[in-house]
């Protein structure tokens, strides 16, 4: 028995120095009452309160299910606690629901908040607008899940492939028994959200054709009316207006106030562009100006978001875009018909000043007076030259010789009808000639005749008529007519 005892000290000091990590079973007293406990595999040790000052050990039901809330401080084991066999008690099983509840609880109590860093495989996109991923790397899968509210907040599209730092909690899903990263922030690695995001966006209006220049309206040159999108009590408007009054005098300016920053800013400017079209029906509107001072990039961004930067591209009246200082791109920018760096210099570029306008008037009324003074110096020369033409000073040298003009045409004129009519009779004699000499009856005229039946054929050869048959004879000045007595 003493053997035993001492064996079972020593196991338990064992276990309490973190020796041994085998099942130990141990009795301890409360209140006169001795218990069985089993000690399952220590991790570290236990802290054992002591009760009434006594040198016994004293665990509560829970403190042996976490293996790193104890400790065995100086504490040893009375002999009154082994006086009697180690008594090996078998724990009760627990259910399924028990297991994956502890674990659950456990992961979720230690897994609260963390950071993950792995590549993007497995990307699936809900209709009810929530993200399904899973992160990996080399030797580890993690499934995640960003929900709708997390989803629908990110300036960048997840992309399968993509490298991403993850931060979120652990979450069981006892039903199935798995465990899942429940994401509240992603940050692509490498790169700010906010870059790739504009990245992504840029690349994709382009693709469209959204920034291309051919597509880009000009201002008109003389601008009367100007509607300008942006912060009332904001330094942009103030700096515009002070500008534009400077300069000239001669521009109406309506202001349209909206936010310039943080959510829904960039559905507001989109909806003012619509407003600004509607009141155009009624009121001419020559330009549209959408400014803001400067800021970071988070103060700017609502300026790059798609809905604003389709609305400036789709835009029928020409916009300015002055946002932030001249090292501030924003794809509102890219989209404007003209891009200013600043809203001081927006101002400048939709109105000259009224001094310059006046010293360009100035210019043009002199080239205009010039240009008048050398066409009538043209005019001064053509009359001179016209002054002393003969024509004008003795007119009927003109009359003169234009009837010589026309005897010489008469004259030339008689002489060809002369050679043609001569040429013609010429003609005419020869072939009247040459058709006489073709003319039947002229060989008649010498002494030949004409032989041929009553119905007109000529006849050739005895073999054309028959005895008794009629025929007549032609001659030059008559004709006979006999009956056929005898053929030969």
């Amino acid at each position: 028995m003493l053997r035993e005892k001492k064996n079972s000290a020593r196991r338990l000091n064992r276990v309490i120095e973190g020796r041994d990590t085998r099942f130990l079973d141990i009795l301890y007293t409360v209140n006169d009452k001795q218990c069985p406990i089993r000690l399952a595999s220590i991790l570290k040790p236990f802290d054992v309160f002591s009760e009434y000052n006594k040198r016994i050990g004293y665990i509560t039901s829970h403190s042996f299910m976490a293996t790193s809330l104890f400790d065995f401080e100086n504490t040893t084991v009375s002999d009154t606690v082994l006086d009697m066999p180690a008594a090996k008690t078998a724990a009760a099983p627990l259910t399924v629901f028990d297991l994956t509840r502890k674990i659950k609880g456990n992961l979720e109590t230690n897994f609260a908040d963390f950071r993950v860093v792995g590549q993007v495989s497995n990307l699936s996109r809900a209709g009810s607008g929530h993200v399904y991923l899973t992160l990996k790397d080399e030797h580890a899968q993690l499934p995640a899940v960003l929900w709708k509210s997390v989803a629908g907040k990110l300036r960048f599209k997840i992309t399968a492939g993509m490298e991403v730092v993850c931060r979120g909690r652990l979450d069981v899903y006892p039903p199935q028994g798995k465990y899942q990263m429940i994401v509240s922030e992603v940050e692509p690695q490498g790169v700010g959200s906010l870059e790739l995001a504009f990245r992504q966006l840029y690349e994709k209006l382009a693709g469209e054709g959204l920034f291309d220049k051919a597509r880009k309206k000009p201002l008109p040159r003389f601008i009367k009316t100007v509607a300008v999108i942006t912060s009332p009590s904001g330094a942009a408007v103030r700096d515009f207006l002070q500008v534009l009054g400077r300069r000239t005098r001669q521009v109406d300016v309506l202001i349209v106030p909206v936010r310039v920053q943080g959510d829904g800013a960039a559905r507001e400017m989109a909806e003012a562009i619509q407003t600004v079209h509607q009141i155009a029906r009624k009121k001419a509107i020559d330009c549209i100006v959408v400014t803001r001072g400067g800021g970071s990039v988070e103060d700017l961004w609502a300026f790059n978001e798609e809905i604003l930067v389709r609305a400036v591209a789709a835009s029928r009246i020409p916009i300015v875009s002055g946002v932030g200082h001249e090292i501030d791109v924003t794809l509102c920018d890219s989209a404007a018909d003209v891009r200013a760096l600043t809203p001081s210099e927006a101002a400048e570029r939709i109105a000259p000043e009224d001094a310059e306008l006046v010293r360009n008037l100035e210019m043009l009324r002199r080239r205009l007076e010039d240009a008048v003074e050398r066409r009538l110096q043209r005019y001064r020369d053509k009359y001179h030259h016209f002054e002393n033409h003969p024509t004008l000073t003795r007119p009927e040298r003109m009359i003169e010789n234009r009837n010589r003009m026309v005897d010489l045409c008469e004259e030339r004129l008689s002489r060809a009808l002369d050679r043609r009519v001569q040429g013609a009779t010429e003609k005419l004699a020869w072939a009247a000639a040459a058709l006489e000499a073709r003319n039947p009856l002229a060989i008649l005229a010498r002494g030949y005749t004409l032989t041929e039946t009553e119905t007109g054929l000529r006849i050739r050869h005895p073999d054309d008529v028959s005895h008794g048959q009629a025929i007549r004879t032609r001659l030059a000045d008559g004709m006979i007519e006999s009956v056929v007595r005898k053929l030969s």
